[in-house]
């Protein structure tokens, strides 16, 4: 009777670890996915949108960065360096 009451002790305590694991995973929202194609597109589809213009905007602000540092190298009148930057600032503002 003991360990009949042992074991089952153990097979409950075995139970409740994959379940807590099986939540911290989010495995029925995975499982839920996998059987729900058109949801899986839907929400693929937005986030691969999400993440194009986060990295235009991203893109954007670094180049502008950039191209505000460089103008004030520019101005410093460097001898080799200035005319090269000048050239590339100079580029950047004509395809404007």
């Amino acid at each position: 009777m003991f360990v009949k009451k042992k074991k089952i002790n153990l097979l409950e305590q075995a139970i409740s670890e994959l379940n807590k694991i099986m939540q911290e995973g989010n495995f029925v929202e995975l499982s839920y996915l996998l059987g729900n194609k058109k949801e899986m597109f839907i929400r693929n589809f937005f986030a691969g949108i999400s993440r194009g213009v986060g990295i235009g905007i991203g893109v954007t602000i670094i180049t502008a960065i950039l191209v505000i540092i460089l103008q004030k190298i520019v101005t410093l009148n460097i001898p080799i360096i200035g005319e090269y930057i000048a050239d590339i600032v100079e580029i950047v503002q004509r395809s404007r």
